[in-house]
């Protein structure tokens, strides 16, 4: 059955668009009231969900050259935007990194060095975790991570003394630890979670405002750190202490594990070199740029540099093989590129048409208002949001707006931006929230008031974290 809000979302949407479209309403730029039209359309169906997110981005493809906005060759250059390439060849790198089991592989060998202890173990599973998730989808991270975790917490439930206190608030710390690590660890890169280059492409398309690979990693590893040592003692020392001391039979499920991967293969150790060689090129490419002036690297080129690298470096070229093959590509989420180039059409058109500035002008009176509670403000409803709604449409959304009100209030839009749009990838109360919530609610290790108490009090937290990064961080950088 279709649940009813996506029915009523999937009527609403097109009626209010005709609604709009055909209404008396003037502005003063002609083409204001069906960029609103439009937008209404998507901002509807985005919230409820009625189709794919990814199939309403693609409303202003077909829309804006219909309804006499802009035309097709105007429109569809927001759908190949160097942001879309600069995700694309993340996710093939991902894709490699994933189908050689590399990452399984790091993940488990970070695992075993933080030894037998109980919240070592914890905290082994949430740093493999956070670090797989800044290079791959928080979900794959999660779905490599889960297994293993059931194996530890298996030993604990075939023990002789059975499954005790001690053993569950165990098994829930390491699974709210996995799920909570890779929605952090998301958050130190420009291409760990969508939001953060959904955020970006905005800014370079509509105001030429550019934000380095490196330059991100200097505000998002040390934020994504924080939060990720906050979360380990809320969760392990205030919320669910174990007491379960050493765990040596937790160590021969990891060597296990690592026994199965065997050595380190061939592909393997192709695939290691292409992943290093190309982040140490993001992060190191402004300094690059500055000795070969002609080279003139972007972070999208070197990304798609990467990528190629996994499709035509050959494993045994007598044979044809190769990292990659072209059919394996059939496991990228292309939903989440065209998200991209939707989101940035309809925030293009918002600002052609005049209403990003409109928004501007209407917070004008809003300037004696203190601005760390305009950014407290902002940062607690797009936290709060995201645990309702996707956090890739939300940011498409808000992101737009949040411009506007930093026009405003005349103050540089980074200060605003960049921490509301962080804040979309820290939602840690509901399941529903993020596939990785939903990935461990799914173990039956949980239940959701569970992740709920502890939930809330991390966002509480982050959302004062985020306040801090805006308010001095951020300034300091920009």
């Amino acid at each position: 059955m279709h649940p009813l809000h996506k029915k009523i979302g999937f009527l609403t949407g097109p009626i209010l668009f005709l609604i709009l479209l055909l209404s008396p309403i003037s502005l003063e730029n002609p083409i204001a009231i069906k960029v609103i039209a439009v937008a209404a359309w998507m901002i509807i169906w985005w919230i409820t969900e009625a189709v794919s997110i990814s199939v309403t981005a693609l409303l202003p493809l077909t829309l804006f050259p219909l309804i006499g906005i802009t035309d097709i060759t105007s429109v569809s250059k927001h759908y190949a935007n160097p942001i879309v390439f600069l995700f694309f060849g993340g996710f093939v790198i991902a894709l490699a990194l994933e189908k050689v089991q590399l990452h399984k592989r790091i993940a488990l060998t970070i695992i075993k060095w933080t030894g037998t202890n109980a919240n070592g173990v914890i905290l082994g599973f949430m740093l493999a975790t956070a670090l797989m998730s800044m290079w791959i989808s928080n979900t794959a991270s999660t779905v490599v991570m889960l297994p293993i975790a059931v194996s530890v917490i298996q030993l604990l439930i075939d023990d002789k003394d059975g499954f005790t206190k001690n053993d569950q608030n165990f098994a829930l710390s390491i699974m709210l630890g996995i799920a909570f690590a890779a929605n952090i660890g998301g958050t130190a890169t420009l291409i760990g979670t969508p939001p953060n280059s959904v955020m970006v492409g905005f800014l370079e398309s509509e105001y030429n405002i550019e934000i380095g690979f490196m330059t991100w990693m200097l505000i998002g590893v040390p934020f994504a750190a924080i939060l990720l040592i906050i979360s380990y003692f809320v969760i392990v020392h205030w919320f669910y202490p174990n007491h379960l001391g050493q765990m040596k039979a937790s160590n021969s499920v990891i060597t296990d594990e690592l026994r199965k991967l065997g050595k380190l293969s061939k592909a393997e150790k192709t695939v290691l070199i292409i992943f290093l060689m190309t982040a140490f090129l993001w992060i190191f490419r402004s300094v690059i740029n500055g000795w070969f002036p002609n080279l003139k690297l972007t972070d999208a080129s070197i990304s798609m540099v990467g990528a190629m690298a996994m499709f035509i470096i050959p494993q045994s070229l007598k044979n044809g093989q190769f990292i990659l093959d072209w059919k394996d590509t059939k496991e990228l989420p292309w939903g989440i590129l065209i998200l991209f180039g939707g989101g940035l059409a309809l925030a293009s058109g918002l600002k052609d048409a005049g209403l990003i500035d409109l928004i501007g002008n209407s917070i004008q009176n809003l300037k004696g208002v203190h601005l760390l509670l305009i950014m407290s403000i902002l940062i607690a409803v797009m936290l709060f949001m995201t645990e309702l709604m996707s956090n890739v449409a939300l940011v498409t959304i808000f992101v737009p707006v949040v411009a506007g009100i930093a026009l405003g209030l005349d103050i540089p839009m980074l200060h605003l931006i960049i921490p509301v749009t962080l804040a979309s990838s820290c939602a840690f109360m509901l399941p529903m929230a993020t596939p990785p919530n939903a990935i461990v609610f799914a173990s039956g290790h949980i239940k959701v008031y569970e992740m709920a108490r502890v939930g809330v009090v991390l966002n509480c937290i982050a959302v004062i974290l985020l306040i801090g990064l805006g308010y001095i961080i951020v300034p300091f950088l920009f």
